[in-house]
């Protein structure tokens, strides 16, 4: 297992990224999610909570050029459900999840973002809590082809295991246009400490491209979360 920091460090552009795992006491389920942006309309963001959920809101509403695929809920929690994802897939999956369907249900009817010729994957992530335990899927769609015309749906579930936690974002590195994220999520470190893995995130996102960073610590035994939230544009 790497530390976040250091797969963070040298990439200047992983685009955006979602940590799922479990701390090294065992007794809370992790997650993370984090955006950054090149162009002038994804930098004008910044992440606000409703509730237990988590909305991406322009931090410059004057400068919206296109709201469409930078204005979404990251997070929202349904039940013993936690969803995260980098688009309005979000909204797809707590569709499904609340009729009783399934996250692979509901992103079958999606696909990568239409943004040509970036393409950019969508990455999900969800959390199913059982009474103390829980599991977590991360799943990314992403093109299949220069062209776009094709889509690949790729899943991975896992079980809990202390101090570890699973990485997995949009793109491989900078570029023009950036590749996508190929391969298993990356497999990396979770502590017990929510603000030193909060900060460990944040100082190694790229300076110029980062926006916004999300974490969450979910006690498994009794329910409660702890939340951080640190946005670029204040």
């Amino acid at each position: 297992m790497e530390k976040i920091g250091a797969l963070l460090k040298n990439n200047a552009y992983p685009g955006r990224g979602i940590v799922a795992g479990t701390s090294a006491d065992g007794r809370s389920a992790v997650t993370a999610y984090f955006i950054m942006g090149r162009s002038s309309n994804s930098r004008n963001r910044v992440f606000a909570a409703e509730g237990e959920d988590l909305k991406t809101k322009a931090f410059d509403e004057e400068k919206v050029e296109d709201p469409s695929l930078i204005i979404y809920y990251p997070v929202r929690v349904l039940q013993n459900h936690l969803i995260v994802t980098n688009g309005d897939q979000t909204d797809t999956i707590f569709d499904f999840l609340s009729q009783g369907k399934t996250m692979e249900e509901a992103l079958a009817t999606r696909c990568f973002e239409p943004d040509a010729p970036l393409f950019t994957p969508r990455i999900s992530a969800l959390f199913t809590f059982y009474g103390g335990t829980f599991d977590y899927k991360l799943s990314i769609l992403k093109a299949a082809d220069a062209e776009g015309a094709h889509c690949t749906r790729e899943y991975f579930c896992y079980e809990p295991a202390a101090g570890a936690g699973h990485f997995i974002h949009t793109y491989r590195c900078d570029g023009n246009p950036p590749p996508s994220f190929a391969g298993e999520p990356e497999p990396v470190e979770v502590p017990n400490d929510i603000d030193g893995f909060t900060g460990e995130i944040w100082k190694n996102l790229h300076a110029d491209n980062k926006i916004s960073l999300f974490v969450r610590y979910v006690d498994l035994a009794s329910g409660e979360t702890q939340t951080r939230i640190l946005n670029k544009n204040v």
